[in-house]
């Protein structure tokens, strides 16, 4: 992947964040990508779908791993969760 190249969320078509996964999480070490789209339709609809499966004030944005190829949802607790680690 060059530096050019863009990861696209599937649920929103925007170009996804770099992003430094914490060495102590589970995510695993190493460059991430994270839609941090506030109008994506996955973390917009990720807040009810929280709060009604389990009572929490949480949503999720789309997480991607290039060096394992997946895809999956990382838990955000508001907006600006996670945002720190965003890489320019």
């Amino acid at each position: 992947m060059t530096e050019n190249d863009k990861i696209i969320c599937p649920h929103c078509n925007h170009a996804m964040s770099k992003w430094a996964s914490p060495g102590e999480s589970t995510w695993g070490e190493g460059i991430h990508f994270v839609c941090f789209n506030d109008e994506c339709p996955y973390y917009k609809r990720g807040w009810e779908w929280m709060k009604e499966k389990y009572n929490v004030n949480a949503s999720y944005r789309h997480h991607y791993n290039p060096e394992t190829n997946a895809s999956n949802p990382i838990p955000v607790w508001d907006e600006n969760a996670l945002r720190s680690k965003i890489i320019e």
